[in-house]
């Protein structure tokens, strides 16, 4: 009976919906479990402590129980307050600094593992690798560059596993993905005298991207693990919306719309050390590829401007690298202490490529959490990180479109950024 009311757990995880703001360097998240938060996620791709190592690494299904289920939610609250320092607004006014350009955001997560013969693993993950949110008040000074901007991504994950003797594990996964983009902002138009206006993206496409890992028990203390995902390449499609106080301009000037992305590939290195019975050391080195975001080019794709760049983002992202440390604390067989602290460069080279939807820098994450065992098969999670975000100088004058000059913004925000997480894991 018991197994029967445990499986009906598998098409809830199904059920889940995704959303979230950027918390790792560009808009990458690493929030795909709670459990790592508490360890500002070192030794992610080594520790396979439960089902969500199907993300981090899916050769980590080797070190769990025969089934195991894993589910949470992460709560992200993003703060991003620009002040002023000599910008230049073109045709659309002066007013504002936009308030707090942050918000919050939701990312859910769901796992399962299952060995299904000897040595041999099946799993499927459901989480949002990537997502952004900002949003000001209006109107204000950057209102020509971005109003708001919202990312979301939803991933389905299914792997295997195989153990290949005491010290080798291998695992590989493939993931479907969906991008779903909307981003506002406001526009000059004649009609018949210069007026604002407000022009809307939204966008969507999915894609396909793999990943593999290694897992190495290097001696009974020690696992070193390794794993690397894939770009996913999207082109997106849908609306480009002007309202404002011409019917006739409005109809003009929306039309039908595309973008090339390619979101970046990581590489993961991971440690994770029995230093005594009761302390665990955790180290984590990783790569992003955002060097795939050279710049996004939404291109008209009806109307009379069919084939025109309506709008160029030049973001020039490039490759960046985390470093993390972290350790865990046994007091007992119930109760396990964690703590972490990492470093997460940011793509953005420069003030000049700063944008005012994407006001990112380069963070340190200070983090702690716990976890309870009731009993040998559960485990409640839960995990809170605070990300001090250098402050962010802007200076850009990027025009995003030839016919609404957005003038130059210029001045410095203040970020950061918190974390909470709760996970539950069950093994049957």
């Amino acid at each position: 009976m018991r197994k029967h009311t445990n499986l009906r757990l598998i098409p809830a995880l199904i059920t889940v919906a995704f959303s979230g703001a950027a918390s790792a360097s560009g808009f990458q998240l690493w929030e795909q479990n709670a459990s790592g938060i508490g360890n500002a996620y070192a030794g992610s791709a080594a520790v396979a402590e439960n089902a969500s190592t199907i993300y981090f690494n899916p050769a980590g299904m080797t070190q769990l129980q025969s089934r195991e289920v894993s589910f949470g939610i992460t709560g992200v609250k993003t703060n991003f307050e620009f002040n002023n320092d000599g910008s230049r607004v073109g045709f659309l006014g002066t007013a504002g600094d936009g308030g707090n350009g942050g918000t919050w955001g939701a990312i859910p997560n769901a796992y399962l593992s299952w060995e299904v013969a000897k040595d041999w693993y099946l799993g499927l993950g459901l989480g949002a690798p990537f997502g952004l949110k900002t949003d000001y008040d209006t109107p204000w000074k950057g209102g020509a560059h971005s109003n708001s901007f919202e990312i979301k991504t939803y991933n389905i994950n299914p792997s295997a596993a195989w153990r290949a003797n005491e010290w080798l594990s291998l695992g590989a996964g493939f993931s479907w993905q969906k991008i779903e983009a909307d981003y506002q902002k406001q526009t000059a138009v004649l009609s018949p005298v210069l007026a604002a206006s407000k022009t809307k993206l939204e966008a969507d496409d999915t894609a396909w991207n793999w990943n593999v890992g290694a897992l190495f028990t290097v001696t009974p203390k020690t696992k070193v693990g390794v794993s690397y995902r894939s770009t996913t390449k999207y082109t997106l499609d849908g609306s480009l919306t002007t309202s404002g106080p011409s019917a006739l301009i409005n109809a003009a000037t929306s039309s039908n719309a595309k973008a090339d992305l390619k979101l970046p590939d990581t590489f993961i290195l991971s440690i994770a050390h029995n230093l005594t019975d009761q302390w665990e050391l955790l180290g984590d080195i990783s790569w992003t590829g955002w060097g795939s975001v050279p710049y996004v080019d939404i291109v008209r794709t009806s109307g009379a401007q069919n084939g025109r760049v309506a709008q160029k983002l030049d973001t020039a992202f490039e490759d960046t690298w985390r470093f993390a440390l972290g350790a865990n604390y046994k007091v007992n067989d119930a109760w396990k202490i964690r703590m972490g602290i990492a470093y997460d460069q940011t793509p953005v080279p420069n003030a000049e490529h700063r944008l005012t939807s994407l006001p990112d820098n380069d963070r340190t994450w200070f983090s702690g959490g716990f976890q309870w065992k009731p009993n040998k098969t559960s485990a409640l999670d839960v995990g809170l990180a605070y990300l001090y975000v250098k402050d962010a100088n802007i200076n850009n004058g990027q025009a995003p479109s030839p016919t609404s000059p957005a003038g130059l913004i210029k001045g410095t925000y203040n970020d950061s950024a918190w974390i909470m997480g709760a996970q539950y894991s069950l093994s049957f």
